[in-house]
Formats: C-alpha cells, structure tokens, sequence
C-alpha cells in the first residue's frame, strides 16, 4: 500500500463558530456543512473536520482536545502580503519569518495561535532568488 495525499484532518475545538470565523478571516477557508449538520474548513482539495469537544463522534482519536494540533499551510501569498493581512486582522505572530523544511522542499514561515491554541504555520515555497532576497533583508 502507499497514500497519496492527505484528504482531511480533524481538529477538536471548543467553539465551532469561532474557529469557522477565524480560519475563514484570516486564512481565507471556506466554511462548508456535510453530514448532519456537520462543519468543514475548505481549501485547495482538502478540508479540516471540526468537532466540537463536548460532542465526540466516534470514532474518534483516543485523547482529542482543543489547543493540540501544530498545522503546516501553503500559501502563493507571498510572506510580505501574508505579514500585511495577519497584521491588518490584528493576528499576533508567534514566530518568523524563519525558512524551515517542509515535505516539499524549504519554505519561509510564520506561526500563529488559533483560537484555541493551535499552531497554524503560514508558509511560503522558498526559491533560490526568495531566499536571497530573504537574507538580504
């Protein structure tokens, strides 16, 4: 067997409302139901599962609560329009820009805090002239 590619994930969350407000504000997802009644964050060919804390639905992971997922998302934003848009949505950064190693190659990052203390990580594919650009800044 080999996967191909991610499908969804699921995160768990204490106010549903407020994270759909917040991932579609300032991330740009689509807020989309499924199910009965269920949420989704949408983007790209992807989507984010949202359950809420008090309501488990099963099956489910062994341990779910608010505030534990640490999230990696591409943007063709580039990371001066990226700094631009967080500040102009009074989002704090938690850290960067700083280049890391994603599944793709390099990339410049920032870090942010969502609603419930997860860590989005805001990330931009680093080429060889954007990286120098970056160190001569």
């Amino acid at each position: 067997m080999r996967i191909d590619c991610l499908d969804h994930l699921v995160l768990t969350v204490a106010d549903i409302e407020v994270t759909c407000e917040f991932y579609h504000r300032v991330l740009g997802m689509r807020v989309i139901e499924f199910g009965q009644g269920r949420r989704a964050l949408a983007f790209g060919r992807q989507k984010i599962n949202l359950h809420r804390r008090e309501d488990p639905i099963e099956p489910r992971a062994s341990r779910p609560l608010p505030g534990s997922a640490d999230l990696c998302l591409l943007t063709a934003t580039p990371m001066t329009g990226v700094l631009r848009h967080l500040r102009a949505q009074g989002v704090d950064l938690v850290a960067g820009p700083v280049e890391r190693n994603s599944a793709c190659g390099p990339i410049l990052s920032v870090y942010i805090r969502d609603p419930d203390g997860n860590l989005p990580e805001i990330a931009n594919p680093v080429s060889q002239s954007s990286r120098e650009e970056h160190h001569a800044a």
